[in-house]
């Protein structure tokens, strides 16, 4: 069973369905640890007092609201759990909306709501009403000491969440996107929409893969094996002049590929975005 973030109640109307979350994704990336080049030994980064001169342990630790520089409110945990909302031990549905109304902006995190066993049938009803409506539902939850507006929806075999941006928290861009400064031509519009249609395909998530996390892996064992990988050529760019000379030439190299792809049945000797040069004679420095 997954851990869970959060336990407590959905409510909808007068009903209450016990339930719990657990992330729905997590970041994966290759992380690197910070060594004292003198040394390489790995740095540490303790809680220091500079007035006592020495380490603090966790159980000294209080917590401050700084409201002057230098000035601290000091605040104990029974404290903070005087003030915390209702919406810590339930999320109440409070309105409905439909999904497409909203903007991917405000989307942050996701969650899968799980029921517990008694709330099994409440949560089978909520979610199937929510499938024939095509509505969503917009909840309040506190966690991580934040109360967040979130936006509940059913997804293949059950309700999934997501916290939501609040709209003071959107930053607002003047200089983003469109502007009138430049005219189109009727003819780079069809070319426009002829290149989208070229690229147009179902989306299948797991085509996508992160490359640059690829290449630090294939970096890392080549580094143990001491072999040596040639670095990934980066074309120059610049902006586009003539653009509907570029838009052409995009059009034409996406008819080509097919053809090429085809014509092509030997298998690739090329591992990745990188090459790998003969083996070096001395194996690289291991740093335990």
């Amino acid at each position: 069973m997954a851990a869970s973030t959060w336990k407590g109640y959905l409510t909808f109307g007068l009903i209450s369905i016990p339930i719990r979350l657990s992330p729905a994704a997590r970041t994966e990336r290759i992380s690197f640890n910070q060594l004292h080049k003198v040394c390489n030994t790995r740095l540490k980064q303790p809680l220091f007092c500079p007035t006592c001169d020495r380490m603090v342990e966790r159980s000294e630790v209080e917590k401050g609201y700084e409201y002057e520089k230098g000035q601290y409110l000091l605040f104990t945990q029974e404290e903070l759990d005087e003030v915390e909302p209702e919406s810590a031990r339930t999320m109440d549905i409070l309105e409905f909306v439909k999904l497409e109304e909203i903007d991917p902006v405000y989307f942050d995190s996701s969650y899968y709501v799980t029921p517990e066993e008694a709330g099994e049938r409440a949560y089978h009803l909520l979610t199937e009403a929510m499938e024939k409506s095509g509505y969503a539902g917009i909840a309040k939850i506190t966690m991580h000491s934040r109360e967040n507006i979130v936006i509940i929806h059913p997804r293949e075999r059950g309700l999934t969440l997501h916290t939501m941006f609040y709209s003071n928290e959107i930053r607002k861009a003047e200089e983003h996107g469109h502007t009138n400064k430049t005219e189109i031509k009727e003819q780079e519009r069809t070319l426009a929409q002829q290149l989208i249609q070229s690229l147009a395909a179902p989306f299948q998530p797991e085509k996508y893969h992160d490359t640059y996390q690829d290449s630090l892996q294939q970096l890392i064992e080549a580094k143990a094996s001491g072999r040596k990988i040639a670095a990934v050529p980066h074309p120059a760019r610049a902006p586009v002049v003539d653009l509907m000379d570029a838009l052409k030439k995009s059009l034409a190299s996406k008819s080509a590929a097919p053809a090429a792809a085809a014509a092509e049945k030997k298998p690739s000797l090329v591992r990745g975005p990188f090459r790998t040069e003969k083996p070096a004679k001395k194996p690289g420095r291991k740093v335990g």
